[in-house]
């Protein structure tokens, strides 16, 4: 691969409507309570699951994501930084299958301008310093 090419698509929700968690940094909490005029302490009790080594968004029932919305993201703005860089995770930059099979069912992978293999790894770090815990090796 010579790069990967990746524009949102307007009005897709796709990839917020998948199967899966939603990991948040300490920022994350912060900008997302601020946004819906919420303190810290209040925003984590609704929202929040917070175990020894990680922050993630409480599922509701029957869906993915409290913020997930008909007209998309609730606190797009200030979406966490997992939410923010997807696709560009480490784990589908540097596996050429996993990008594909994303490809498969994200609508945005294939259009937009070509990004240089250097430059997505370089998102993809962002990934790796935001959530550490994630990448460990086990």
């Amino acid at each position: 691969m010579d790069g990967f090419r990746f524009a949102c698509q307007p009005g897709c929700t796709v990839c917020c409507d998948r199967e899966g968690r939603v990991y948040l940094t300490e920022d994350d909490l912060s900008r997302a309570a601020a946004w819906l005029g919420m303190s810290r302490d209040d925003f984590e009790a609704r929202y929040v699951v917070r175990t020894r080594h990680t922050l993630r968004l409480r599922k509701p029932r029957r869906r993915q994501c409290h913020f997930l919305q008909n007209g998309g993201c609730a606190i797009h703005p200030v979406k966490p930084v997992q939410c923010r860089l997807f696709p560009f995770w480490p784990e589908l930059v540097e596996r050429p299958t996993a990008w594909r099979r994303t490809a498969q069912w994200c609508p945005g992978i294939g259009q937009g301008p070509l990004i240089q293999i250097g430059q997505a790894h370089e998102v993809a770090a962002e990934m790796r310093r935001a959530y550490p815990r994630l990448y460990e090796p086990r």
